[in-house]
């Protein structure tokens, strides 16, 4: 703490030289001339006004007096960017776009996405997942699909996206098919492993009915022929539990992109 109120009682009240001061306080002369060129300026005399502590007279003497504080950029409603998240093809990047195109001071994206991750870990805390190399492999199919024009005739014909993830290093396999049926389903799995050359030790996956027959957290039933698939491959199928997106959050990570 700067001995500021010192210097003003022994200038002003007894008189003292500014040597003498600096002598007495035990700070240089220049220091002490700068106190007392800096007090009336601000209007600060001797005695100093009643309730004006030294953290108070400090801050007032050293503060520029032109020196306005920024005020705080608009905070988003983290509620409503958290429920409109849960929409299908809603994404971050679009719910900034517009919170600036209300607030043209507001954060920049990369500072709007780390407040959201800061705020969103207050409601729902959980536990980090860790998977080991080779342990599973999420699949799921992307929530929308793709349209796909016929060069020839312009013909628009919808396509789905598979999408397989590894756990440990969240590398990647997708493709695109024309239905959601148990042809296409096994024959995405084969080759995903193929991709990836080897085969992980369980599959999770969505309750998707070509993979699931019955959805229960504690004996889901599996595709029979989904089934022979995992007995081929000497793997095992680990359904998601219903409406636990976190079961597989890799592969809907990574479907948000497509």
């Amino acid at each position: 703490m700067r001995k500021v109120r010192e210097v003003l009682r022994l200038r002003h009240a007894l008189g003292v030289s500014e040597r003498q001061i600096a002598v007495t306080v035990g700070i240089s002369r220049s220091t002490v001339g700068e106190y007392l060129r800096r007090a009336p300026v601000i209007g600060i005399t001797w005695p100093v006004p009643e309730g004006m502590d030294d953290g108070e007279l400090e801050r007032r003497l050293f503060t520029p007096p032109t020196f306005e504080e920024k005020p705080a950029r608009p905070l988003p409603d983290w509620t409503a960017v958290h429920r409109e998240l849960k929409r299908r093809g809603v994404t971050l990047l679009l719910l900034w776009e517009e919170y600036r195109a209300e607030h043209a001071d507001g954060y920049g994206y990369s500072r709007f996405c780390d407040l959201y991750r800061k705020w969103s870990e207050t409601i729902s805390p959980t536990m980090r997942q860790v998977h080991g190399p080779g342990e599973k492999l999420f699949v799921d199919f992307a929530g929308d699909t793709v349209p796909v024009f016929d060069a020839a005739t312009g013909a628009q014909r919808l396509a789905h996206v598979f999408v397989a993830v590894l756990g440990a290093s969240n590398y990647t396999f997708a493709e695109a098919r024309w239905s959601e049926g148990l042809a296409d389903w096994i024959g995405l799995h084969v080759n995903a492993l193929r991709m990836i050359g080897g085969v992980p030790k369980a599959i999770v996956c969505d309750n998707l009915k070509a993979g699931v027959t019955a959805t229960c957290r504690y004996e889901p039933g599996i595709n029979r022929t989904y089934q022979e698939l995992a007995e081929h491959y000497r793997t095992a199928i680990l359904p998601a539990r219903p409406r636990k997106p976190r079961d597989k959050a890799s592969a809907s990570y990574c479907t948000s992109f497509l």
